[in-house]
């Protein structure tokens, strides 16, 4: 037995003082990791809103009035007289400063119009990763540990159906057949699950309307992510199960549900946790299609009503809460990854 490769080693178990260390050193982590995108973030605000002020002209209704006058006290109100650099900065600071400026398109504040959207899209995002990544894992550590077997086989081919769906199409064919048909058929009042928006009129809060809002949104988000993170998540745990680790574990006679649980799924976890995370960053700003199918005034919807618009006091300041949301979902991929595996060093 002593040629056979080592288990990985385990951080120290028990103690005060260990479980403090490490609770320090990933805090120091993430307030480096938080320090060190800074620069990023600003370079890829920078970049959006020069291309964003080559793009759209604030001015461009006043214009049409043909009074140069007006059009030039205007824009030396606004600063669109100076160096873009210039303009940059003077957006930023009113950035940091809480004056995200009036949205052109609706004359409302762009601070509540992006509040509102981000809360209506983290709630669809959450959902939505809960429930397809529960049962992302589930399927693929079943396709895995069944190998090439008959279930393998089926969940195989769902897969790549699932992946093979446009969500707009998907999402037709779900209001039809869970929404229109049954209240067609069966003569009923209302249908059974809603497809516009997350409330009927008067409602608010998680009560039973809110969840036959969620479910069609939820499922057409889903189905394209359970299909693609099934996949991964089988491939994750083929490679745990074939690893030198678990093969010594069995080797020395551990029993097969712990070689399971303690090495092969905790392991096959971490890159799985990555894929999640990143992908649910790109949610953030992603879901124009779910959301214009099922008119969510959310974070992808805001986007495309105000890019069509151009409504530039908007598109800024969600670019950078887009950016910062990429930011914040990789740091948190990165730290369940040292969590989960612990040869990841925090450094």
């Amino acid at each position: 037995m002593s040629g056979l490769p080592r288990l990985p080693a385990r951080p120290a178990t028990g103690g005060l003082r260990s479980r403090r260390g490490q609770g320090r050193q990933v805090l120091g982590y993430a307030l480096r990791r938080l320090i060190y995108s800074v620069p990023a973030v600003i370079l890829a605000s920078f970049v959006f809103f020069w291309a964003v002020r080559a793009t759209f002209d604030p001015l461009t209704k006043l214009r049409q009035a043909r009074d140069p006058g007006v059009v030039r006290r205007e824009a030396a109100r606004l600063g669109l007289d100076r160096s873009v650099a210039e303009q940059y900065f003077l957006w930023m600071k009113a950035f940091v400063t809480g004056d995200w400026g009036v949205s052109t398109r609706t004359g409302d504040s762009a601070q509540s119009m992006l509040a509102s959207a981000l809360g209506t899209t983290v709630q669809l995002v959450f959902w939505g990763v809960l429930f397809a990544g529960v049962l992302a894992l589930a399927i693929g550590t079943y396709s895995a540990v069944r190998k090439y077997s008959l279930g393998d086989h089926v969940l195989t081919g769902f897969s790549y159906l699932g992946v093979a769906m446009p969500a707009f199409w998907l999402g037709l064919i779900l209001i039809q057949l869970l929404a229109v048909w049954p209240k067609e058929q069966f003569g009923l009042a209302q249908p059974p699950l809603y497809f516009v928006g997350l409330h009927s009129p008067g409602q608010s809060g998680v009560n039973a309307d809110y969840f036959r809002h969620l479910a069609l949104p939820v499922l057409t988000l889903t189905v394209s992510l359970i299909a693609s993170w099934s996949r991964f998540s089988r491939a994750s745990m083929l490679d745990a199960l074939g690893s030198d680790y678990v093969r010594t574990a069995r080797a020395k006679g551990v029993p097969p549900r712990r070689i399971f649980f303690r090495h092969a799924l905790r392991n096959s976890l971490a890159p799985f946790i990555t894929v999640v995370a990143t992908d649910s960053a790109l949610l953030i700003g992603g879901l124009v299609v779910t959301e214009q199918i099922y008119a969510i005034p959310g974070m992808g919807r805001l986007f495309l009503d105000s890019l069509l618009a151009g409504d530039v006091y908007v598109l800024l300041p969600w670019m950078l809460i887009v950016a910062v949301a990429m930011v914040l979902f990789n740091l948190a991929a990165d730290l369940g990854y040292a969590l989960l595996d612990p040869r990841v060093a925090l450094r």
